[in-house]
């Protein structure tokens, strides 16, 4: 396998100190990753300030580097999708397909306009209000979606002239280390700076005196502890901090229609996406057959290896996650509640745990209350839909909900209703680049994607020129 390297100032970076990537479709280490000291962090910060000076000042330059960059990263698609499957566990087939959709993110970033709003125009002045840079980004990416999420904050950081050092999750570093050598064949020294290593070094970056802007995307407890170091010194944040998604399923909904959206809604990448559906309000009457047709489609997909033909699910990505599953759904089995689908952990090596449909749970349980983050979905039975509503409310979550039934338009008011930053009808997981993407409450501060996560990379200024 190729050497796993950090990019600082355009040129690879051998840490002297490395640290062991596991394969979670074995659960044994493959390769070593570096890890990143202090005064190698320093450099990446230096790197990046001194890059800003130039990069800021020309606008076609930025859009022309991040079209390079895009193509860049289709060329390697191959190989930056093995890399992925084996160190996230994902099939190699939605491996493949997170690289194109971050090499579409690049792209879409290249195209994002920065306006000029003229503000006052008279005999007394003209004023015109513009987009400036914000300085050095420090990026931070979780494990799920390593290489798109990367893509979610390079992209709109570059085009509006800031620079950026990007450390990944050390569950998932190897595709991110790919990526930034990528970039630096395509991007002046300095723009993109790619370090590896573990919670200490986020410490460090979110806490450095370099940066003017945080993009995080991760776990609340640790949104929490960037939002702290982020105010000594007024660093902007942007903090995307997952959620516990609520489906409300209307009594006038077809289950056997509704059944393969809302699983792949729940089990896509394994259950591991903070915008997927994590619990799902079911009237009475439709009950059991929405549980059957789910549980139906837990028994028969495909789960193991990412890299073997016509997997469709893959490991969970890590031992403490893998843990944490195990411990929600036996707590939640214990409580009463049935698994009519999976349940257990598999057999054999690896992190992989049965795709699992629970009934006989309800609010209060940790499997209801909390972000699971695996391979698991709750099913709650209502009789009130008002009921159903604050129930999917009573969260300190907020970033996506769904409402699924036939009329539209009802669902429509129904969806108007939830307490989140995007509201689904009959779909769940519409992700685009055009669509902005954040939450409220414990989700997060800010948004990503569209002109408006643009506006979070940039400072506006007041161009005045008086005409007395």
């Amino acid at each position: 396998m190729h050497e796993a390297v950090m990019t600082i100032g355009g040129e690879p970076m051998r840490a002297t100190r490395t640290f062991g990537v596991i394969n979670p479709a074995t659960g044994n280490v493959f390769t070593e990753a570096p890890e990143c000291s202090k005064s190698e962090l320093d450099e990446a910060m230096g790197a990046a300030a001194r890059a800003f000076r130039t990069w800021r000042l020309d606008e076609e330059a930025r859009r022309e580097g991040l079209h390079r960059a895009a193509k860049a990263v289709m060329a390697a698609q191959g190989e930056l999708a093995a890399l992925l499957t084996a160190e996230q566990g994902k099939p190699l087939t939605a491996a493949a397909y997170e690289v194109e959709q971050a090499a579409l993110w690049l792209r879409v970033s290249a195209e994002l306009e920065l306006p000029r709003e003229v503000v006052q125009d008279d005999a007394t002045a003209y004023a015109e209000v513009v987009r400036r840079p914000l300085g050095v980004v420090a990026a931070i990416t979780p494990w799920n979606f390593p290489l798109l999420l990367a893509a979610w904050k390079i992209g709109p950081a570059l085009v509006a002239g800031n620079t950026v050092v990007l450390k990944p999750s050390p569950f998932t570093p190897l595709t991110t280390l790919k990526l930034g050598e990528l970039l630096a064949s395509q991007l002046p020294p300095g723009v993109v700076n790619v370090v590896s290593g573990g919670d200490e070094l986020g410490a460090w970056m979110t806490s450095h005196p370099t940066v003017r802007k945080i993009s995080f995307t991760g776990s609340v407890a640790t949104g929490r502890a960037i939002a702290a170091a982020a105010a000594p010194d007024l660093k902007r944040i942007t903090l995307e901090l997952g959620g516990n998604d609520a489906a409300i399923v209307l009594d006038d909904a077809d289950p056997a229609v509704i059944a393969r959206d809302m699983f792949w809604g729940a089990f896509i990448n394994c259950g591991q996406i903070c915008a997927g559906i994590k619990r799902v309000y079911v009237p009475e009457a439709l009950h059991d057959d929405l549980v059957e047709a789910l549980a139906e489609r837990a028994r028969k997909v495909r789960v193991g290896e990412g890299t073997r033909n016509g997997v469709q699910i893959g490991p969970i990505n890590n031992r403490p996650q893998y843990e944490r599953i195990k411990e929600l759904v036996n707590d939640a089995l214990a409580a009463g509640g049935r698994a009519v689908a999976g349940g257990k952990p598999m057999v054999g090596d690896g992190y992989f745990f049965e795709p699992t449909i629970l009934t006989g749970v309800s609010d209060g349980m940790r499997i209801v209350d909390e972000e699971q983050f695996g391979p698991v979905l709750p099913i709650i039975p209502y009789r009130s839909l008002d009921d159903a509503i604050e129930r999917a409310n009573a969260t300190q979550y907020g970033l996506c909900g769904s409402v699924w039934g036939s009329n539209l338009n009802r669902a429509t008011k129904v969806s108007s209703r939830l307490e989140c930053g995007t509201a689904y009808i009959n779909a769940h997981l519409a992700i685009a680049p055009h669509l902005p993407f954040g939450g409220t409450k414990w989700s997060g501060i800010g948004v990503e994607n569209g002109h408006w996560g643009l506006d979070e990379f940039t400072n506006l200024q007041v161009l005045y020129r008086s005409r007395a």
